[in-house]
C-alpha cells in the first residue's frame, strides 16, 4: 500500500499535475508527471515528498475491476516512488484495457512511461 504522505488527494494537485506536467502514454495507462515543484500547502518544508494519485474511470470496468486496478497501481507506485524527484506530483490514468491486464503488464507500462518522463526513453 502507498503510504499516506505519498498520496495525492486534492483536486487542485491532480489538476496541476495533468495541466502543467509532462505526459507519457502507453497502451494500458497514461502517466502525468509534474516534477520537483514545491508544495504551496506545506510551508517550511524544503523537500516535500513525491505524491501519486490514480484515475480509474468506469470505462475500465465495474467497481470490483476498478478497485483491483487501483490496488495494483498503488502497489506498483509504492516500489517506484523513490526513483522520482522529491516534490513531484504523479497522476496515473488507467485506460480501458487495464482492467484485463495482469500485474506484470501494468508494471511494464508504468516503468516505460516513467522511464520516458524521467528522460531515459525515446519517443
Amino acid at each position: 500500500m502507498l503510504p499516506t504522505e505519498h498520496r495525492l488527494r486534492r483536486r487542485e494537485d491532480f489538476a496541476t499535475a495533468v495541466r502543467r506536467g509532462r505526459r507519457a502514454g502507453r497502451p494500458l495507462l497514461v502517466v502525468h508527471l509534474r516534477s520537483g515543484s514545491t508544495d504551496p500547502h506545506a510551508p517550511g518544508e524544503s523537500a516535500p515528498p513525491t505524491r501519486a494519485g490514480f484515475v480509474v474511470s468506469k470505462a475500465v470496468g465495474g467497481a470490483v475491476v476498478r478497485n483491483k486496478v487501483k490496488r495494483r497501481l498503488r502497489h506498483l507506485m509504492r516500489e517506484r516512488v523513490a526513483q522520482l524527484p522529491p516534490g513531484s506530483l504523479v497522476v496515473v490514468r488507467a485506460l480501458p484495457g487495464s482492467g484485463d491486464a495482469d500485474h506484470a503488464q501494468l508494471a511494464r507500462d508504468l516503468d516505460a512511461a516513467l522511464q520516458r518522463l524521467l528522460g531515459g526513453g525515446a519517443r
